[in-house]
């Protein structure tokens, strides 16, 4: 099943107020925008957005939250590609931030997504029933020295290191890309009022579909073409990176990601309210 997210009920509302948040003409800005608006899955604040739904509130209450989460996401994107990092060329079917405005302009897009995402969670009017800062401590925390970052340290040692275990693997993908898909659904949740419990529930089914995602990352990296992915298919392969697939093997890899999958539509069914159709559905999306 193919991952479509490209229309989606807060869609509209979600991109018009990302475009609204580097207005002044630039180069900066340019850059920035060149990342932050050419689309992708918008699978966070989609998740932040449906975590708020299924407790009962307004996803709109959401945006400020959903806007930091991709800013986040996107500051990610455009350091992970750098020629020091990752060195790709192509992000979502075209050239990459460096590549357009050149590396120096790239890496202060990023951090200037990165200090943005908390200036806008620092001044919006979100609910009380958390503080301020427990907002600001989980999307810090998810995006920190000990999680996100630490992952994309972790993924660079990997790189040529054909001992790295299948346990040593999952730290990093839960790190590099499940922990910013955790705290989507748990600061979606915090919008929501969520009780112990809810958050419990979204955590768990957070940290299912993160690895799930990396998971079906790592074999699409392996199957599919570059104008399929839109980005430069086997470069796990061409930097000797251990992956799911280079692990297990294709049909182990998948059927692994499909029982992540199953456990997280059983893990969101623990919250208080109504089964989460839209979770869960978004889960099955990610099968293969």
């Amino acid at each position: 099943m193919s991952l479509n997210l490209t229309t989606w009920e807060e869609s509209e509302l979600f991109e018009k107020a990302l475009s609204q948040l580097f207005v002044e003409e630039t180069p900066l800005h340019e850059a920035i925008n060149y990342s932050l608006l050419d689309g992708g899955k918008r699978l966070r604040p989609r998740l932040c957005f449906e975590a708020i739904k299924a407790l009962g509130f307004d996803p709109a209450l959401g945006l400020p939250v959903a806007c930091a989460i991709e800013m986040v996401h996107t500051y990610s994107l455009i350091h992970d590609d750098l020629p020091c990092m990752d060195d790709d060329d192509l992000r979502r079917g075209k050239p990459t931030c460096h590549k357009v405005y050149g590396e120096a302009m790239a890496v202060l897009a990023g951090d200037a997504l990165l200090t943005k995402a908390f200036e806008v969670i620092a001044v919006s009017p979100i609910n009380n029933f958390y503080d301020l800062k427990r907002y600001l401590l989980e999307l810090s925390y998810a995006s920190g020295s000990t999680q996100l970052i630490q992952g994309q340290v972790f993924d660079m040692i990997a790189e040529n290191n054909p001992k790295i275990t299948l346990e040593q693997l999952k730290a990093i993908h839960c790190a590099k890309t499940g922990a910013l898909i955790k705290a989507s659904l748990r600061l979606g949740g915090m919008v929501a009022e969520a009780n112990l419990q809810e958050l419990e529930a979204l955590t768990e089914y957070g940290e299912h579909i993160g690895l799930a995602f990396q998971i079906r990352d790592d074999i699409l990296d392996a199957t599919e073409t570059s104008a399929n992915l839109g980005k430069t298919a086997g470069k796990d392969k061409q930097a000797n990176k251990s992956t799911y697939v280079s692990i297990l093997g294709l049909e182990q890899a998948t059927l692994e990601l499909n029982k992540l999958i199953d456990e997280a539509c059983i893990s969101i069914e623990k919250l208080t309210v109504e089964t989460p159709v839209n979770l869960q559905n978004l889960a099955q999306a990610l099968k293969i």
